[in-house]
């Protein structure tokens, strides 16, 4: 079981569940950059916006703002995620959504993936990540209808884990959502349900840094394994099934998404090994934390430990019947109407 789990792990993250890059089959998929996977709400307006983070590197957003308001300052919140995902994905949804309800809202691509700048490409690091959750607040206090005091973020999957380590850092954020949660360092250093052992962890960090001499010796980074195969075999784990479902399919493909179309660096992982960022979580009291988490996810367990150590004022959520990536995009399925009330209730 032990193995199971430590392969698994190697399967979501690094890609090498494929031992070859394939060509993408994209016949059915819509490949424009500008692409959406979902419909902009009659009742919202999008706009394209940019902004650098504390480490000079230039971020792509998008602003979803309600129409017909008055000059009123709103709540606005900060959006990011899934982990290897875009903002014209899930992110961009939920910001549609919540702008709907009455929100200011930013969806944004992280550093280094996407439409954001950042070299080398395809990189994912815990502490830019979560930085770029502060430079997505800076930006958004210093928009005219922003309440400066009214300012929230929500993660989904592996940036629920940086938007609550964002919130431990940052006291200007005042409510903090996670959906879906993924802790990546725990899940990336340890595996899934802490099963590798120190063993296989000893050969994953001998195994990049000789991975390390390759790129030194090539004068570049390599790239790893694509993330998700172009067709299912049928063996695969179910998780990798949902992942494929939402990622390479018409439901949810983006051509600048990592998941639906790439891989990450082949040392990414190098990062995370040693870097627990959810450390400090308690710190994020006295202001208010919603974990929401599905019944059926794999990942579930991410979200009631956290809810364990966490101090009130804090809140789990799990929805009945739902796997990791329904919290996705199904709108029927993730409760908007909770996260208004949760934001209109702490946002004040």
């Amino acid at each position: 079981m032990k193995k199971a789990f430590a392969i698994a792990i190697l399967f979501l993250i690094t890609g090498q569940i494929f031992a070859q890059k394939v060509k993408s089959d994209l016949e059915k998929m819509n490949t424009s950059k500008e692409h959406y996977t979902f419909q902009l709400s009659d009742k919202v307006i999008r706009q394209k916006v940019s902004f650098k983070n504390r480490y000079g590197i230039t971020l792509s957003g998008d602003l979803y703002l309600p129409k017909n308001v008055g000059d009123e300052k709103l709540s606005t919140l900060a959006i990011s995620g899934p982990f290897g995902a875009v903002k014209q994905q899930s992110s961009g949804l939920y910001a549609n959504q919540m702008a709907e309800r009455g929100f200011i809202a930013l969806a944004f691509d992280p550093s280094y993936t996407g439409e954001s700048g950042g070299e080398p490409r395809n990189l994912a690091s815990p502490e830019i990540n979560t930085e770029d959750f502060s430079a997505a607040v800076d930006f958004l206090g210093l928009q005219k209808k922003v309440d400066r005091n009214k300012i929230g973020i929500i993660g989904i999957c592996g940036f629920g884990g940086f938007a609550l380590n964002a919130t431990a850092i940052d006291k200007r954020v005042k409510a903090v959502a996670a959906t879906s949660l993924y802790d990546m360092t725990r899940v990336i250093s340890k595996g899934y349900n802490d099963s590798v052992t120190p063993e296989q962890r000893s050969k994953t960090l001998e195994a990049l840094g000789q991975q390390r001499w390759k790129d030194a010796e090539n004068g570049k980074r390599a790239d790893g394994p694509r993330n998700l195969p172009e067709k299912l075999k049928g063996d695969e784990p179910q998780f990798v099934k949902e992942y494929f479902d939402y990622y390479r399919t018409q439901r949810g493909f983006q051509v600048n998404s990592v998941n639906s179309n790439g891989s990450w660096l082949v040392t990414n992982p190098i990062s995370f090994m040693n870097m627990p960022i959810l450390t400090y979580v308690k710190e994020i009291s006295p202001r208010p934390m919603l974990l929401i988490a599905g019944e059926n996810a794999h990942s579930r367990y991410f979200s009631e430990d956290i809810f364990k150590v966490a101090n009130e004022p804090k809140e789990l959520i799990i929805v009945p019947n739902a796997v990791h990536v329904d919290l996705y995009d199904k709108v029927d399925v993730i409760p908007f109407d909770k996260l208004k009330s949760f934001f209109n209730n702490n946002l004040k």
